[in-house]
């Protein structure tokens, strides 16, 4: 049996790369979803279904879809572009392209999970608190907040899992350049397409599969110390 080569400095860059990439999204999108589900949880906004379609929107289109139209707004003749070369930004085949391409893909899944951790809080709570003073960021940061936060951690868990293995929206906004924008998904994919490859391609998908359950394992023990609070 072939032995698995030790890795190389790309593929220590590409998986160094995608643990950046998916922690950077993860981040990002975190305050921004927490706001999004408690918005479509407790407001009464009447366009609160449009909002949650658009949210939920990149969860049914293919990845690929999804890194075209980013590609259509951020680049240079997009509805971004012009406002992104006055400031010299660029989004286009660089790291942040792919930070941008893995939130917009997992965004829908943090959100939903966050949602269903506050659908699960006691509405009774809440009132009680605004009864006796309490105001809004008082209840948001102590009943809210606490209560979902389980929600919170599995939303995370599941943004960074799924920006890990990104790949379809990652290829065409930000390209597959070693070093700057290839990650593990990314990699292996150029390694299918290279002669003799394939044990390459393998190593990588043992690497993947090790930071995942990883990943999972830690959010397991972080979830059973909430469980324990």
């Amino acid at each position: 049996m072939e032995t698995i080569a030790i890795l190389s400095p790309q593929d220590a860059q590409a998986i160094w790369l995608s643990i950046k990439v998916a922690c950077a999204a993860t981040l990002i999108a975190t305050p921004l979803g927490f706001a999004v589900a408690y918005l479509l949880v407790f407001s009464r906004l009447p366009g609160k279904a449009l909002i949650e379609g658009l949210v939920n929107l990149p969860l049914v289109l293919p990845p690929v879809v999804v890194g075209y139209l980013l590609l259509l707004l951020f680049g240079q003749s997009g509805s971004l572009g012009p406002l992104l070369q006055h400031f010299d930004i660029r989004i286009i085949f660089t790291l942040s392209g792919a930070v941008i391409a893995s939130a917009v893909v997992g965004f829908p899944l943090l959100v939903r999970a966050m949602r269903i951790g506050m659908e699960g809080i006691d509405r009774h709570c809440l009132q009680a608190a605004r009864t006796l003073g309490a105001g809004w960021w008082d209840t948001l940061l102590t009943i809210t907040l606490p209560l979902s936060g389980r929600a919170v951690l599995a939303g995370m868990t599941l943004m960074f899992a799924r920006s890990l293995g990104e790949f379809g929206a990652t290829i065409i906004l930000a390209g597959n350049i070693p070093g700057v924008t290839q990650t593990i998904p990314l990699a292996i994919y150029e390694y299918t397409n290279t002669p003799g490859g394939d044990s390459m391609a393998l190593k990588l998908c043992l690497v993947s599969i090790v930071l995942s359950f990883t990943v999972l394992l830690l959010s397991e023990a972080a979830t059973r110390t909430f469980r324990k609070r």
